[in-house]
């Protein structure tokens, strides 16, 4: 027996053996392979369908948070600009509030200061009334001792009061 050239015999079974074999294949292990592959390959496909489906919905997620960032920064942006209205406001209103109370008390001690002189100028008038009534009563007893001459006197004394012109 050459191992270059085999003997019909051999081949015969040869033959016959791999005829056998791949049709224990073909009817067996084929399928079996085939639907694991097939299996496999679903597998596969449902797997980047589910990672596209993901991707997809981080994509909306990533924009959704996108704009809500968006928005957060917008609002965030309202309320500083609200709060310093608000301040400015405030401050404004305390000022005014603040300029009227000080007017207010600068009028009412203007009145009192006002009241105050004029309370201290009719003191001083009655004062230097009952003085100049004191010291003229004094001088008139002495010069006056005729009635005649206190009554031209008199007179007199009640012209030059109606020219001086009264304040109050």
């Amino acid at each position: 027996m050459s191992l270059i050239t085999p003997d019909t015999g051999l081949l015969f079974w040869m033959v016959v053996i791999f005829g056998i074999v791949f049709f224990l294949l073909a009817r067996f292990g084929f399928p079996i392979i085939t639907g694991m592959v097939e299996k496999r390959k679903q597998k596969i496909d449902d797997s980047l369908r589910d990672a596209r489906e993901i991707e997809a919905r981080m994509q909306s997620w990533t924009q959704e948070h996108r704009k809500m960032l968006e928005e957060a920064k917008a609002e965030q942006a309202d309320i500083l600009r609200e709060a310093a209205a608000a301040k400015t406001t405030i401050i404004a209103d305390a000022k005014e509030s603040a300029r009227a109370e000080a007017d207010k008390l600068l009028s009412k001690a203007r009145t009192e200061i006002e009241a105050e002189k004029e309370s201290a100028i009719l003191e001083i008038r009655r004062e230097v009334a009952m003085m100049s009534v004191e010291v003229a009563e004094k001088v008139l007893r002495e010069k006056l001792s005729d009635k005649e001459q206190d009554m031209a006197y008199l007179d007199k004394l009640l012209k030059e009061a109606d020219k001086i012109p009264y304040r109050s």
